[in-house]
Parts: C-alpha cells; structure tokens; sequence
C-alpha cells in the first residue's frame, strides 16, 4: 500500500498550498514533458523513473536539456529506486559533458503527483529537484486531460513546491 500524503506532517507537502515561498519557478519543453508522461504510461502499473539532464543546478538557473529514462529497481507499483547502474552512467556521462543532474523524475499510478513519506525520506540529492506526474484521472487537467506534473524541492525531510511552466 502506497503511504498516505498527509498535511498534518511537516515532511509532507500540502497539496492546497503554495508553491515554493523563495518564488523560485523553473520551466520544462513540452518535449521533455510529454516524453515523461509518455514513459509513465508504458511502465504502469508499475512506478516509472528516469533523469532530468541540465546546463546546471535548477536553482543555480540551469536550464533542462534531456531526459533520460531509467529503470527501476524497485519494479513496484508503490515506489521506485533509479537502477544504481543507470545513476552511474549517468552521472559519468553527465560529468564528462559538464553538465548537472537536474532533476529525479518518477510517476504516481494511483495518488498526487505529491512526494510520499517514503519519497521523502529516500531524497539524497537537494540540489537535484525532483518531478513526480501522476496518472490518477481524479488528477488529470481538467482542461486537457494531460497527467499532472508537479516539481518538488526535497531537503532537510520537507518537500517543498516549485512553480512547473511547460515552454511550447
């Protein structure tokens, strides 16, 4: 069973409240986005994970470049471990390119695109923002039916919002 967002904990966002208070915005290509949601619909039921490659730090102004699916060890409907193999090529291609992680991407098959506990608690990167799309309808744009797409700042055990533009 998935663990339970909940607001009542200070870990765990608010999914009614405010973005990020610092009014940090970061934006995506559609391109990316719509290679994510693609990604997340061919893995489900299983969660779905991969990386963001950028020109730096989301918050140092880096902007995304690339994405970059990966597999999921955890192959799990509930939870997702980027493929430890894959996070060292990764890495190593992205160093070698003096490039930057940008951000840790995976999919929610049945809850909000809102980071869970167990998301929490396994974020080992604060400098790397993290991308959660969900594929419950109940989530869905009303207006196009597109997943939801949300961006999170995970450090310290707080999961904070960041403004997600999607450039055409």
């Amino acid at each position: 069973m998935p663990d339970a967002v909940s607001p009542a904990d200070p870990a765990i966002p608010d999914p009614d409240g405010p973005a990020d208070p610092e009014g940090v915005s970061v934006s995506l290509p559609a391109a990316i986005r719509d290679a994510i949601v693609s990604a997340a619909r061919a893995a489900a039921p299983l969660e779905m994970c991969g990386l963001i490659v950028g020109s730096g730090i989301a918050a140092e102004g880096g902007r995304p470049l690339r994405w970059v699916e990966t597999r999921n060890s955890a192959s799990s409907p509930y939870l997702f471990e980027v493929d430890a193999a894959d996070l060292v090529r990764v890495s190593l291609e992205v160093d070698a390119r003096d490039e930057a992680l940008w951000a840790i991407v995976h999919s929610h098959v049945a809850s909000p695109a809102c980071p869970s506990p167990t998301d929490v608690r396994g974020s080992f990167y604060p400098d790397v923002l993290h991308l959660i799309v969900s594929l419950a309808d109940a989530e869905a744009d009303p207006a196009t039916g597109r997943p939801s797409l949300r961006a999170w700042r995970i450090a310290a055990d707080t999961a904070t919002e960041v403004a997600l533009g999607i450039e055409p």
